[in-house]
């Protein structure tokens, strides 16, 4: 088996995804239900407009809290961070690990001629990185 160096090798594929018109509370239900950390958000075309992390949800429901309003009342479009960093399933892993670290985003939808193709995690890319550094182990001369 070839060792894993591109997004293609480690990414998710058909992932989970949630719409940006979705009800806030729902898509928090959704992570908790799937033991997610984050999600891509799509628009009606299932294009990738941001992502909707823990953390976006958390400061979401507590600016909701503070200013006595509802979460029930909140959007996913609200909440998500819309800048979307994106790449590619041919795109190098080491590089878009390290850009990860950069930005501090654990996620990233993989986009191929402008559909979401699959989405890669900090922990897909630090399997593969753990399978590349074993496999260099195994062929180490004695």
């Amino acid at each position: 088996m070839p060792q894993p160096t591109k997004i293609a090798d480690c990414m998710r594929r058909k992932p989970l995804t949630i719409h940006r018109d979705a009800n806030l509370v729902q898509a928090i239900e959704t992570l908790v239900e799937y033991k997610l950390t984050g999600v891509t958000v799509v628009d009606d075309s299932g294009r990738p407009v941001g992502v909707l992390s823990e953390l976006d949800c958390i400061e979401a429901v507590l600016a909701a809290i503070y200013n006595d309003g509802d979460p029930e009342m909140s959007f996913v479009h609200e909440a998500m961070t819309a800048d979307v960093n994106a790449c590619r399933p041919g795109d190098n892993i080491v590089e878009v690990a390290q850009d990860m670290l950069r930005t501090k985003q654990r996620r990233r939808p993989v986009i191929e001629d402008g559909a979401l193709v699959g989405q890669v995690s900090s922990s897909n890319i630090l399997w593969a990185l753990m399978e590349h550094s074993r496999r260099k182990l195994v062929k180490r001369p004695a």
